[in-house]
């Protein structure tokens, strides 16, 4: 089967776009948008009855790089002070304690870092790890995302058995969807279509 995701760049032609794909007999369950304006959003589901994507959850990789970028600040913060202590002779008595300065630096940038990484993936997830599952490229769904967060609207036709994807290409055009190229540099339609 095949999906259809296409960009808007305003919420009322989504609403239009979304309403003919009703029409045309998708079911709400396989269509879906995303955006990044919460209230918008909330008010184009309420609109359409429509549910919002989230993007996919982020999971153990922010955690993970929020870990990495914590022991880096850590390091970063305390291997000077340390250098210093061996550095000047008076101070080398203290080297051992910027030793353990450092330990307690990036055990805490660690944990610190893990901390952030695990609410920043709670925050609406990972847009682009979405669109991977569409089956688009790395490239264009980071292009995808990046007019996202340029306040433009995406909007997904899940594949059903009994109609066709050129149906939901045929609605998304007449709708306003925007070109690929002149946004993400990326495409030849409106819309990227990806099989599944």
């Amino acid at each position: 089967m095949e999906s259809v995701v296409a960009l808007f760049r305003e919420p009322t032609q989504v609403k239009v776009a979304l309403d003919a794909l009703l029409d045309r007999g998708y079911h709400r369950d396989n269509l879906g948008f995303t955006m990044l304006d919460v209230v918008a959003e909330n008010e184009l589901a309420a609109e359409t009855g429509v549910s919002p994507e989230e993007g996919a959850p982020a999971g153990s990789s922010s955690v993970l790089r929020g870990m990495g970028i914590g022991v880096l600040g850590g390091l970063a913060l305390t291997v000077p002070v340390w250098i210093i202590l061996l550095i000047i002779p008076t101070t080398r008595i203290y080297a051992d304690g910027g030793l353990l300065g450092m330990l307690f630096g990036v055990l805490g940038g660690a944990g610190m870092g893990g901390l952030f990484g695990a609410l920043a993936g709670t925050d609406g997830g990972d847009y682009v790890k979405l669109m991977r599952q569409f089956g688009m490229p790395a490239r264009v769904a980071e292009g995808y995302y990046q007019s996202l967060k340029d306040g433009h609207i995406l909007v997904f036709a899940r594949g059903q058995e009994d109609l066709k994807g050129d149906d939901a290409v045929k609605i998304f055009k007449n709708n306003g969807a925007l070109d690929m190229d002149a946004v993400i540099g990326a495409g030849r339609l409106n819309s990227q279509r990806t099989t599944h």
